[in-house]
């Protein structure tokens, strides 16, 4: 799956000497799932001026659809239990030759490889951290909680919850930490970087809102989009529900990312008859068109564990693109969302349903609040 790498010219120092650029390893912890995206995200900012390789096992033995076909080469390598696991480390650490190392996600298939390969060869090590991880497993309902522990602490699995900590106990080992927002800062310090996008390519100013919506089959119609896989801490079902409450036939929710074959969403957006639409998962490559489409994004994170420690990467996605945005406060959200879009109370549907109607109703303020979003971005 790797592809061709970027060339880049030759580099010289202040007495005209030329040297190599520096080469950047990032590991990714699963190249099958979407914490691929912050890695890609680093390598493509990273790359304007260095050489950079993205490496990491592949739960599904394929690169995550979204990003497929990233311009930035991803070598995979085979997910298998321990103690077969070894082996793949062994291929990992063989094949990374970096002048620094990148580790996304403290967790045992990239920061551990990457600490070993300090180790070993004392190559400078930057953990990323980009998720409270632990917090996964503070789910709601002592039941819930309690299958969440035992099905993590199969030692088998590379991902599983003892291996999770113990990489925790290390990180004071990296040369260096980051950080996606002041939860994760507060926790285990190091710089925020909060997740960055390329304004060149989400520019709004490069397609046209309704020509977005005909191809979508969804001219004439106020678009609230919802963008990224559904799950339950994302708050859609907070969003679905406010749907219910609001009547106008012209207000369209729209569903960006959703896996196939999903019965449960299915069921709960046929409640709201024609006013729903659910696209499955796009290459990355389509967002910014996809996003063109949309009159508000809405972003209705739920107050938990999973989000304490997560800001959405879809939050920035909508700023470059100058939308109007509806959001929860949850983690960092309100600071970067600040005098530059609409936020709501976690798990209040009808301030959420009034929110919509607001925006729709205040197109011209609305306009403008999406503008300074992407000044802000």
């Amino acid at each position: 799956m790797a592809q061709p790498e970027a060339s880049h010219p030759v580099q010289h120092d202040h007495a005209g000497t030329p040297h190599r650029p520096i080469k950047i390893s990032i590991l990714v912890s699963d190249c099958s799932n979407n914490g691929l995206s912050r890695a890609v995200t680093l390598a493509h900012a990273l790359s304007q001026s260095h050489t950079v390789e993205l490496l990491g096992p592949a739960t599904d033995g394929d690169i995550w659809f979204p990003l497929r076909h990233t311009s930035i080469p991803i070598t995979t390598f085979r997910w298998r239990r321990f103690p077969l696991f070894f082996n793949t480390i062994r291929q990992m650490l063989a094949q990374i030759d970096g002048d620094i190392i990148v580790a996304c996600k403290p967790r045992i298939t990239s920061f551990g490889v990457g600490l070993l390969k300090k180790w070993g060869s004392g190559t400078p090590l930057i953990v990323d951290i980009d998720d409270w991880e632990l917090g996964f497993y503070h789910r709601s309902g002592i039941w819930q909680q309690c299958k969440t522990i035992i099905q993590g602490l199969d030692l088998s699995r590379p991902s599983s919850l003892p291996y999770l900590w113990l990489m925790e106990r290390l990180l004071n080992a990296a040369d260096a930490i980051t950080v996606s927002n002041a939860f994760l800062q507060q926790r285990y310090s190091g710089f925020v970087l909060h997740h960055c996008r390329d304004t060149t390519i989400l520019n709004p100013t490069r397609f046209d809102s309704d020509s977005a919506k005909i191809s979508l089959s969804l001219s004439g119609k106020y678009v609230v989009m919802f963008l990224g896989t559904p799950r339950e801490h994302k708050g859609l079902n907070d969003l679905l529900n406010a749907m219910q409450r609001i009547t106008n036939p012209d207000i369209q929710l729209v569903i960006v990312g959703a896996e196939k074959h999903d019965t449960h969403l299915e069921t709960a957006t046929r409640q709201l008859g024609g006013r729903a639409t659910i696209l499955p998962k796009i290459p990355y490559n389509e967002v910014a068109r996809h996003v063109a489409a949309a009159d508000v994004v809405v972003i209705p994170q739920h107050r938990s564990s999973q989000t304490r420690g997560q800001t959405p990467a879809k939050l920035f996605d909508a700023m470059a693109m100058a939308k109007p945005i509806i959001a929860t406060t949850v983690s960092d959200i309100p600071e970067v969302l600040h005098d530059c879009g609409y936020l709501v109370e976690p798990g209040n549907v009808q301030q959420l349903a009034e929110t919509i109607e607001y925006v729709c109703t205040h197109k011209e303020e609305a306009t403008q609040k999406g503008k300074r979003a992407r000044e802000r971005c």
